[in-house]
């Protein structure tokens, strides 16, 4: 089972489908198919948005549920890769954690502190295996 921390609105960004017409809503859908991820692999997955539950996004879902949502402690830039590195620097063990961002500052950042990185890219395509059957492939 991995550890898997997404930063959402970098991963929702890097394919322009037209989600900046709809934030919550590309931010529901997202939280939709990591869902469907954690299921199929078992992963234990924690995506982090910009915005509020709710009005911005899907609503922050109690611990046993097999995806976590959070959002940035405040608005502005940067601040939901402020909540990342506070998820990483206080994880006992962030060598076992992935943050999946294609931010090259985060990046730094989390790997600074033990993390590993894999780009939006790369979930973007485990993402795309798991539709349509229901199974990572």
């Amino acid at each position: 089972m991995a550890r898997v921390i997404v930063d959402g609105m970098n991963v929702i960004g890097s394919r322009p489908d037209g989600w900046w017409r709809d934030r919550a809503a590309a931010a529901r859908r997202l939280a939709r198919r990591l869902e469907a991820l954690a299921e199929a692999s078992g992963d234990d997955l924690t995506v982090v948005f910009d915005g509020r539950p709710g009005r911005s996004g899907p609503p922050e879902r109690p611990e046993g549920i097999p995806l976590r949502v959070l959002y940035a402690r405040r608005g502005g830039r940067n601040a939901a890769d402020e909540r990342i590195v506070e998820l990483v620097a206080d994880d006992p063990d962030p060598a076992s954690l992935t943050v999946v961002t294609s931010d090259a500052a985060l990046r730094r950042e989390v790997q600074g502190l033990g993390a590993n990185v894999v780009g939006a890219g790369t979930l973007l395509r485990r993402l795309d295996a798991v539709e349509g059957d229901g199974r990572e492939r």
